[in-house]
């Protein structure tokens, strides 16, 4: 209620869905797009759904010897709209494949919990 009061040019949310069942995801996921007009999200997520109905994802993971490497998936460049599962490239930092192609989404995400 407070960003309908006062919009925020930008706001954090850290894992805010881990505990809502389908149904609030799907009101959450409707609300951040209701707000999203006025406010750039970054979100912290594992939630599928809400992974799904973002713009772009982007993830971390460590590579050999202990180095990170990004990776970043627009949605929008996806043939079709594709969903992520089903991209066939995943752009890293380092110009290379990642070592493990991500099986979705969210692989993307949680690659920095390896």
């Amino acid at each position: 209620s407070l960003l309908s009061v006062n919009p925020a040019p930008f706001c954090v949310l850290d894992e805010v869905d881990a505990a809502l069942d389908e149904a609030n995801v799907g009101r959450f996921v409707a609300e951040l797009a209701r707000l999203a007009d006025r406010t750039q999200f970054l979100i912290v997520t594992h939630n599928r759904r809400t992974i799904e109905s973002t713009d772009a994802i982007y993830g971390v993971s460590m590579g050999p010897g202990g180095v990170s490497s990004t990776l970043s998936l627009r949605l929008s460049d996806l043939p079709g709209g594709a969903p992520p599962s089903e991209a066939q490239e995943v752009e890293t930092s380092d110009g290379e494949a990642p070592e493990e192609a991500p099986a979705g989404p969210r692989a993307a995400v949680e690659a920095g919990s390896r």
